[in-house]
């Protein structure tokens, strides 16, 4: 008889965000007449911009003629995307990353979950804690997280690395040795940062341990301020320990298009085996690439047009983020995030549970956020909100949350 993987039978209840959804879906029901607003998933609500729905009709067209046709795409992506990437995204901030070290995936979630593939299941995993869920339920599924304890709602064979308020919600070097150190930031759900000299001592920390660092930099476009690295490479010593998650969901609104690339150097080794090539075999035997069409508009994403138009949507989103941050504040709440990014990490009121906030803001107010304590038991007592509306509804939540 076949056998089940059982540590899916290890995972704690179901992905947060469908716990959300059916929640909210459930109030739906039972509540027609009230008009909710979501403010709970980070989904971009601008249209594409001009540039890029040039660039697809153009690339449909090509599609339709023989001449231009394409099929199966090449496995780490077509050059041209990979040349503007590489360009764009890394030399041009000084980093040394060649268009052949980047993979183009269809998301930085999936590769997220899929990159812990090409590690051994006797490797130590530390996640910053509040965390993004994929990083530590992709490794459970895999069997590398021990057991499960809902009590305090950790696993026993991971590192969890506290993110709280009294050390700016960044983590601190972990007192046991990780093999793996996932790393987030702008960070999703907090929206904290680390200056460039911080995550040089990240960087120095894995070389020294022999560690890899797994680094989420989905929200880089909303970076404002000076000294805060857009990408991990920046720092010396990166090559040989860093790997790089990018997504064009946030920046170019490409949530429901797919587009994503993850950078392994060639540099990275573990003794004489390159992570680059245990990388490419991955890729190459299960993804086939991301469609054509949708290269072709993340190449647009580079042009001068695409980059005016997105630095405006980034501009509105983060309009809203102030929104959300300063409305907060004045009606009581203890909030931050919303400066380098489209999260607002706020302290549930009184002695709430973040599960009984969200009921409460829900029932009285309408609105949906995120528990924090869903992203990790550090994240108890929190609430993630995201500027990812339009502004019409920002508005419209705040004035509801302020009435209640």
């Amino acid at each position: 008889m076949y056998k089940i993987n059982d540590n899916y039978l290890k995972l704690p209840g179901s992905y947060l965000f469908s716990t959300i959804g059916k929640k909210v879906a459930a109030y739906s029901s039972e509540h027609p007449e009230k008009s909710i607003i979501r403010l709970g998933i980070g989904d971009v609500t601008q249209p594409l911009a001009p540039a890029i729905l040039e660039a697809m009709h153009k690339a449909v067209d090509e599609m339709g003629d023989a001449k231009t046709f394409r099929g199966y795409a090449p496995d780490l992506g077509y050059e041209f995307l990979r040349n503007a990437i590489a360009r764009e995204d890394y030399q041009a901030r000084g980093a040394d990353i060649k268009a052949d070290e980047i993979f183009v995936s269809d998301g930085a979630k999936c590769d997220s979950g899929n990159i812990q593939e090409i590690f051994s299941l006797d490797n130590k995993i530390a996640v910053c804690d509040p965390v993004y869920p994929v990083y530590v339920d992709t490794n459970a599924m895999a069997g590398r997280t021990g057991t499960y304890d809902a009590k305090t709602e950790m696993w026993s064979d991971v590192i969890y690395m506290p993110c709280l308020e009294e050390n700016g919600f960044a983590p601190e070097l972990p007192k046991e040795t990780p093999d793996l150190i996932y790393l987030c930031f702008p960070n999703n759900p907090t929206g904290s940062t680390i200056t460039k000299e911080q995550l040089q001592v990240w960087v120095d920390y894995a070389n020294r341990a022999g560690a890899v660092i797994i680094y989420d930099a989905a929200y880089e476009a909303y970076i404002s301020e000076e000294n805060v690295p857009h990408t991990i490479y920046e720092c010396q010593g990166a090559l040989n320990c860093a790997i790089e998650l990018k997504s064009f969901s946030k920046n170019a609104g490409f949530t429901g298009v797919r587009l994503g690339y993850t950078v392994i150097p060639k540099d990275l080794k573990c003794g004489d085996v390159s992570l680059h090539a245990l990388w490419a075999r991955r890729h190459g035997t299960k993804y086939n690439g991301a469609p054509y069409i949708i290269q072709r508009a993340g190449e647009a994403v580079y042009s001068e047009a695409g980059k005016a138009q997105l630095k405006e949507q980034v501009a509105y989103y983060m309009k809203n983020a102030k929104t959300i941050r300063e409305g907060l504040k004045s009606a009581g709440y203890t909030v931050s995030g919303g400066i380098n990014a489209p999260y607002i990490w706020l302290k549930t009121p009184g002695n709430m549970t973040s599960w009984e906030f969200f009921d409460y803001l829900l029932e009285k107010a309408g609105v949906v956020g995120t528990p924090g304590s869903g992203f990790g038991p550090s994240g108890e007592g929190y609430f993630r909100l995201t500027a990812f509306g339009s502004y019409e509804n920002t508005l419209a939540a705040l004035e509801r949350i302020k009435k209640m």
